[in-house]
């Protein structure tokens, strides 16, 4: 950051990021579509496929990457402890939040979610610019924090402690079974389900809604500052935006299952719910 600026929060506005454009250290990276990216996207961006963030393996396609992958693909970003990381993509957060996890999970704390990403941008009529920026590349060496993360064994250890929920971001009809993209449906003991789309505000292009009313809404639900709260969807791409969120309503325990509903549904031996 500029040395006459406060550091960016974790939800910042366009308004915000244009009057730091041009800070040191900053790296604005975009999820989205990589033929959206070269026709329009937020001056100085990078482009950054999603599948650099998984392991791509079926049939848990979500789980984190390998060192090595993980090593490359920041190494590509430049990313250096300095770094202030912009993540943003054209869905609402998934892929951004995505990101964000990743960063946390390898201990780099400097980032920020654009709030409504592309969409936000354009709507706020700020300039956009073509073609495809290159980052300053350097060699990365990252280290693994595993607090940011639960597996499979580690949820069925907790289910049914009084201070432990998950968070199921997928669909209700995923929820409830109706439908799946496992071998088995329905959803993990206990599991509160909070579609993820449902925090967007569709009217102000898909910012995220009043946090105070979120709050409210996940109260209801037993997702609450006191608990533990571990989230997912399928391959842990929707739960990368609750992940986010959590984040921001200040949940001080909040984890992503990564392996998801692609591990757990196609387990023949976890406990499922309908």
């Amino acid at each position: 950051m500029s040395d006459n600026q406060e550091p960016l929060g974790l939800i910042i506005e366009p308004e915000t990021l244009q009057a730091h454009l041009n800070d040191n250290h900053l790296l604005v990276v975009d999820l989205g579509k990589e033929a959206d990216y070269l026709q329009a996207h937020i001056p100085g961006a990078v482009f950054l496929p999603f599948q650099a963030l998984l392991a791509g393996t079926p049939p848990t396609p979500g789980k984190l990457p390998d060192i090595e992958q993980l090593n490359k693909t920041f190494g590509y970003l430049g990313l250096t402890p300095e770094t202030h990381v912009i993540a943003y993509d054209d869905e609402g957060g998934g892929w951004a939040g995505r990101l964000i996890w990743t960063l946390d999970v390898i201990g780099h704390q400097r980032y920020s979610y654009l709030n409504g990403g592309i969409h936000a941008w354009k709507a706020s009529g700020l300039a956009t610019e073509v073609g495809h920026n290159q980052p300053h590349s350097c060699r990365a060496k990252v280290n693994i924090d595993p607090s940011p993360m639960a597996d499979m064994k580690y949820i069925q250890e907790r289910l049914g402690a009084k201070d432990f929920i998950v968070w199921d971001a997928r669909g209700p009809l995923e929820y409830s079974g109706e439908k799946s993209g496992s071998a088995r449906a329905g959803h993990i003991p206990g599991a509160a389900n909070y579609e993820w789309t449902e925090a967007m505000d569709k009217s102000r292009a898909l910012r995220i809604r009043d946090l105070d009313t979120l709050r409210v809404e996940l109260m209801r639900l037993g997702i609450t500052t006191d608990k533990e709260i571990i989230t997912h969807c399928q391959t842990h791409h929707r739960s990368g935006f609750t992940y986010l969120l959590g984040k921001a309503l200040g949940f001080p325990r909040i984890k992503a299952y990564p392996g998801s509903w692609a591990e757990w549904g196609n387990d023949p031996n976890t406990p499922i719910e309908k």
